[in-house]
């Protein structure tokens, strides 16, 4: 069992290469899906269709555009510093834990106002017809 969660977290590593390259999720996590977001990895969350899941290292920025820079990169974490329009700008750590599942640290101003928390996202599948 050890040596499969191993063999799982080297394959997540790897992907999460792709981050380091373009700023964005790792390669497993690429492409439009439907994720779960949720404050907990136990608990149930939202479910969105996510047209990029690059959206998920500036969750509390989704909906405007921001420049973003990774700082510390390792091979199943990094730290991503974002500045976004009006003066909104937060720092997310991002940790793999799955191919389909990563936990975000993020913390910083929105509105003028200071945010910082903790979302938990699994990848789902392809988005659903039917939302």
């Amino acid at each position: 069992m050890k040596s499969l969660l191993s063999l799982l977290r080297l394959s997540a590593f790897i992907a999460f290469a792709g981050l380091l390259v373009s700023a964005s999720l790792p390669l497993a996590m690429a492409g439009p899906g439907e994720w779960e977001i949720g404050k907990s990895a136990s608990g149930r969350g939202e479910r969105v269709c996510l047209p990029d899941p690059a959206l998920l290292m500036q969750w509390e920025h989704r909906a405007k555009p921001c420049k973003r820079t990774i700082v510390n990169p390792s091979i199943d974490r990094a730290e991503v510093h974002y500045t976004c329009a009006g003066g909104d700008f937060g720092t997310s750590r991002l940790q793999v834990l799955t191919p389909r599942s990563i936990r975000v640290d993020t913390q910083g101003i929105a509105g003028g106002l200071p945010f910082g928390y903790q979302i938990h996202a699994r990848r789902l599948g392809n988005c659903s017809d039917s939302r």
